[in-house]
């Protein structure tokens, strides 16, 4: 009986995660949906464009080190209160931004909050589920393409109506809301209480320098690029390229990240149960279904019926935004699980660098080359070497 309340217990901490992933989401993933308005409001070019992602992967870059440490020092229930609270803050005055400048510093500072989230909550997801980690960490990381495809289907109507300002604002105002809730419900697991010192001193420097976590953090680096690459851009791609409405462009969006929301608990679960907990597996199919979809993206053009672009679109964001949670399992379960918030916090690091290059760099490719087409056929050839990482790592760990 006891067995079955803890993990009664266990659920209920994971719903908790899950609103505070999904109110933080909600908020930094409003930016793809938001950003025809933005670059509107502001004339910024395409490549400009891609920055507006790029600066809140720099903040989640910047902290996610100092993140995981101090989650494995302080423990995770006071870090969603606080995450919440700066993200929320920053993005709140960012909405008051005159200028693309300004905006991307309140967006960098928000990227903090943003990228601390997520340490905090897989370390919380290691400690309640010894077993099905792999079901829980997909639902958890559900929450990340969950509030982002809330953003396209609650924000975009709304900035419509009353321009991206009040739009930003009033996510806001979620989340902080939310990390006061989540605070108030969450409890933390025994373990995780007794368990918040660094197992080894002078550890931080074996993790950082640790190859098998570096391969599965570079893999993680050309897929968050290529995620992000298509939510900053899938709309410009729908109503520039192929002259469908905005109204559609923002369905296929949602689309996207829902498709990518339902990726991260089967991925999850196929690992989990068809392969035994095995995660490299995996891990390849991913990376082919994500290639397949690139290439499909590439050969659209005008008058393509909607029913492939629908096909295509659920394709390629089950792979791209639907990997996270296997990434965050395999970056967690590769050390020791003291060190899972450092683990997390240094894969985060490395894998933030693929969203801070990669949708400047698929921007500045279409401008200069005057189509998507060159920058469908660039993430395709990346996807190709993150492919032949994975099987380094493989080679490497036996997986």
């Amino acid at each position: 009986m006891s067995n079955h309340r803890g993990l009664s217990t266990a659920w209920q901490m994971l719903g908790w995660l899950l609103l505070a992933q999904v109110a933080v989401a909600l908020v930094g993933r409003s930016l793809a949906p938001l950003g025809p308005l933005i670059a509107e409001d502001l004339t910024l070019s395409k490549a400009q464009v891609g920055l507006l992602p790029s600066f809140l992967f720099l903040g989640q870059m910047l902290v996610s080190i100092p993140a995981g440490m101090l989650t494995d020092k302080i423990g995770t229930r006071r870090l969603l209160l606080i995450v919440c609270l700066v993200l929320g803050t920053a993005f709140l005055l960012g909405s008051f931004a005159s200028g693309l400048y300004i905006l991307l510093f309140f967006i960098m500072l928000g990227g903090m909050g943003y990228g601390a989230m997520h340490p905090v909550t897989n370390r919380g997801i290691l400690y309640w589920f010894p077993a099905k980690r792999g079901t829980a960490m997909g639902i958890k990381q559900m929450g990340v393409t969950f509030g982002s495809a809330l953003a396209a289907i609650a924000l975009l109507p709304l900035a419509v109506a009353f321009g991206w300002r009040v739009a930003m604002a009033v996510a806001c105002v979620v989340v902080m809301l939310s990390g006061i809730i989540a605070f108030r419900f969450y409890k933390e697991q025994l373990a995780e209480k007794t368990a918040r010192e660094p197992a080894v001193k002078g550890s931080m420097l074996g993790i950082i320098t640790y190859k098998p976590l570096l391969l599965i953090s570079l893999v993680a680096l050309i897929l968050n690029g290529s995620q992000m690459s298509v939510n900053t851009y899938l709309l410009f791609f729908v109503t520039d390229e192929l002259f469908f409405s905005l109204a559609l462009a923002g369905a296929m969006l949602v689309l996207s990240e829902a498709s990518g929301s339902f990726g991260r608990i089967i991925w999850g679960s196929i690992s989990d149960t068809l392969f035994g907990g095995r995660r490299f597996p995996v891990l390849m199919i991913i990376i082919v279904t994500a290639l397949t979809g690139a290439l499909g993206m590439a050969f659209l053009t005008e008058g393509i019926p909607v029913p492939l672009l629908v096909v295509i679109v659920v394709v390629l964001g089950f792979a791209v935004s639907g990997f996270n949670g296997l990434w965050m399992n395999i970056a967690t379960e590769l050390t020791p699980r003291q060190q899972a918030g450092a683990a997390s916090g240094v894969s985060l690091t490395i894998g933030s660098a693929g969203v801070i290059i990669l949708p400047p760099l698929f921007g500045l490719t279409i401008d200069m080359s005057g189509n998507f087409q060159t920058a469908w056929l660039l993430m395709a050839g990346l996807l190709g070497v993150a492919g032949v990482l994975a099987f380094v790592l493989r080679k490497m760990k036996g997986f």
